[in-house]
């Protein structure tokens, strides 16, 4: 079964549209990493429409490295968050002006 592109096309817009909020209006740090995490979903989604309709694997190929480099963010995001939460005892964006005691 063939999806039309143009479904595949708005519901990643639509996804990226939601990561893209989730980032500008929330304060919680796991909010803002999954909205992260959200947008390059929707645009390996477009990637790999793209490798599809053109019958071409470079699309393919960038969605792979683009699923290493998410993994190795959520590593570090995790890390980095359990490090703050554990200084700061809280992982509010607002609360966090610097990163010294």
């Amino acid at each position: 079964m063939n999806i039309p592109v143009n479904y595949v096309l708005v519901l990643a817009g639509i996804l990226f549209t939601i990561g893209v909020l989730g980032v500008l209006i929330r304060r919680n740090a796991i909010v803002v990493f999954m909205s992260i995490e959200l947008m390059l979903n929707a645009a390996n989604m477009i990637f790999i429409t793209f490798a599809r309709s053109f019958q071409n694997l470079d699309g393919q190929v960038i969605v792979f490295f683009l699923i290493a480099a998410a993994a190795a963010e959520v590593a570090i995001g995790l890390a980095l968050m359990v490090t703050i939460f554990r200084t700061k005892k809280s992982i509010d964006i607002d609360e966090l002006k610097s990163l010294s005691g």
